[in-house]
């Protein structure tokens, strides 16, 4: 059995912060938004009337612009994105993917209707880092059905080279 050892002469790291704060979820009042149809929901929620969800400012998406079938989120490549290899995470672009692709489905819903993502199949195609500045997800619907919907989205840099594609099977649901 082998044991580490700590180095002696272990570096110190400059470290950064960061706080975010957010509105806790199930405060919203859900007769508000029984009657809203998806589209309705998404909107009501670039205006204020409902909070935004916990992950948009965990992750610092910025600009988020629904409409029917077709989902705009904005969010800028930052350090606390970055993984071990100086990029940013797959899981933060994956979230990213997730949110545009899934929201387009939302956007579709009458009301009473919900939904839940199936799959995301993700294509990462170029690293992402600071330099790649704005990135900018296209969220659409391909084919909504009565129980399933395919949607996908891609992430394109500030340059507007494509950096990332995926594609979403949701599941439709009443209640």
């Amino acid at each position: 059995m082998t044991q580490t050892q700590p180095l002696s002469d272990s570096p110190t790291f400059a470290t950064r912060s960061r706080t975010v704060e957010w509105v806790s979820p199930g405060q919203t009042d859900l007769s508000k938004i029984a009657g809203l149809d998806g589209l309705a929901q998404l909107q009501a929620t670039v205006a204020g009337e409902l909070p935004r969800p916990p992950i948009m400012d965990t992750l610092d998406f910025e600009d988020f612009r629904p409409e029917a079938g077709r989902v705009v989120v904005t969010m800028r490549a930052q350090e606390f994105h970055y993984n071990p290899l100086g990029s940013v995470h797959g899981g933060v672009l994956s979230s990213l993917l997730d949110t545009a692709a899934a929201c387009a489905v939302h956007s579709t819903l009458a009301p009473g209707e919900g939904y839940t993502s199936l799959d995301l199949n993700v294509k990462f195609l170029r690293p992402v880092t600071l330099d790649s500045g704005l990135l900018t997800c296209e969220g659409t619907v391909i084919q909504r059905g009565r129980r399933t919907a395919l949607a996908q989205a891609e992430v394109k840099d500030e340059a507007g080279k494509l950096v990332a594609h995926a594609t979403s099977s949701c599941m439709i649901f009443t209640g």
